[in-house]
């Protein structure tokens, strides 16, 4: 009995809480992607530490990184997450900790004779199994923080995503708004010529169809602006009146990397990947307990002592033992079970492999695709239609060509302006998407 006391006191020891409760881990896992900084606050200090430092980031205009930034510390999702490590590491000290003794007691009397029974047990079993769940829920704590590491990765490409999403909306509703009133200004002339005879009722529909379509045009791109802010809103956990944005798009690179420099990357990166083997590893050490408790589940001993007669009569002392007899279930079901799970992690681990090239292929074409298509537009359908204007802007001066021709020049090199925004944004989408395809598979498609 005194070595397993000692044996309890011993394994007792082997998990403590930590300092940082698994968050130095999540803070080193993450800083190898974004430069950006996590904090996870507990004490109303720290707090206050955390509201000073967003309130300074809202003192100027976010840009992407800034507004990564601000959500990492304001998001209260992520918060949440944090606590999972705390979920998880309390769930490595409980399995380095034995279950508390049992004491029963029973006392039956009948004509003065009576019986009473006593008994302290104490799950020796435990002592078998213990080092084994200790190690299975170390390495569910080590998958918890590479999940919670993903978790405020996804956080930061989601915001990417949403800020790019909102600055390109901005600046379309801003050319939307130029070509209504080129539009209207175009249906107000018609109208007036119209009156003095020099027009006639076609073409002044014409042009009454262009100011109608842009109208249109204009309220569809304030409801994107909206649907745009809203959802940056709710990742920086942040009211549309607050935010406050760079008025522009970040220009194209000058050049973008190739294909096999991302592709080298990839499995040493993945976050998923890395979390599906510590869960495979852990299925494993499982599927070992498993096959070592196929027999016996519950083995109980202690003391024990039965007082049996009258009053006076000594105690008779003893040991009470009790385990469960395999008369009918042989564990066989069990093994199988583990066995079967443990092979359908090996099989995920291996397709999230095969996902993993894949996606970053993928990612890569539509990263390599949209730059040379924002880069066309930038360099050669931007600059000529602009020529377009300025040649035609000297033949109005000569009387030339009529107003109405300067207007539908005027509309189409604002919307190759517009569209070369379009594109600009779907490029730093697919950038964001990219640098996502070497962390891991986002939770969900930008908001």
């Amino acid at each position: 009995m005194l070595t397993c006391v000692l044996a309890s006191l011993a394994l007792g020891g082997c998990a403590t809480f930590s300092q940082d409760g698994g968050f130095g881990g999540v803070k080193k896992a993450s800083a190898e992607h974004i430069k950006q900084e996590i904090v996870w606050p507990k004490t109303e200090v720290e707090h206050k530490a955390v509201a000073d430092r967003v309130a300074e980031l809202l003192k100027t205009p976010l840009n992407a990184d800034t507004a990564v930034q601000f959500a990492l510390l304001n998001n209260k999702d992520l918060q949440a997450s944090f606590y999972q490590l705390g979920i998880s590491e309390a769930d490595v000290v409980q399995a380095g900790r034995l279950p508390n003794p049992k004491f029963s007691m029973l006392y039956a009397r009948n004509n003065g004779d009576y019986k009473i029974e006593q008994a302290l047990t104490f799950n020796i079993f435990s002592l078998v199994t213990m080092p084994k769940m200790l190690e299975i829920e170390r390495s569910n704590f080590e998958k918890t923080k590479q999940s919670v590491a993903l978790d405020v990765l996804n956080l930061a490409n989601e915001t990417r995503l949403a800020y790019f999403n909102a600055v390109a909306a901005n600046e379309r509703l801003s050319y939307s708004e130029q070509v209504k009133e080129s539009a209207e200004a175009s249906a107000e002339l018609a109208s007036r010529m119209v009156k003095a005879g020099n027009w006639n009722a076609l073409e002044q529909a014409t042009e009454q169809s262009f100011y109608a379509e842009a109208i249109v045009e204009y309220a569809n791109a304030k409801n994107q602006q909206t649907s745009a802010h809203e959802a940056l809103s709710r990742l920086l956990a942040l009211p549309v009146d607050q935010l406050s944005l760079e008025k522009r798009l970040p220009d194209l690179p000058q050049h973008i990397e190739e294909l096999h420099a991302y592709e080298k990357m990839a499995f040493e990166q993945r976050l998923d990947l890395q979390a599906m083997r510590l869960e495979t590893q852990a299925l494993a050490k499982q599927l070992g307990l498993t096959r070592t408790t196929r027999f016996i589940n519950v083995l109980e001993i202690g003391p024990a002592r039965v007082l049996e007669g009258r009053r006076g009569d000594p105690y008779k002392k003893g040991v009470d033992i009790s385990f469960e007899l395999p008369l009918f279930d042989w564990g066989g079901a069990k093994v199988a079970r583990a066995e079967a799970t443990y092979m359908q992690a090996v099989n995920r681990t291996a397709q999230l492999a095969v996902n993993a090239q894949s996606e970053i292929r993928e990612a890569y074409s539509r990263y390599q695709t949209n730059y040379e298509v924002a880069k066309h537009y930038r360099d050669e359908i931007v600059p000529l239609r602009k020529k377009v204007l300025q040649e035609n802007q000297l033949r109005y001066n000569g009387m030339l060509i009529s107003p109405f021709e300067l207007f539908t020049n005027a509309r189409a090199q604002v919307a190759s302006v517009n569209s070369y925004i379009a594109t600009l944004n779907e490029f730093w989408l697919a950038e964001t998407a990219l640098q996502m395809s070497l962390i891991g598979s986002a939770s969900k498609e930008g908001k």
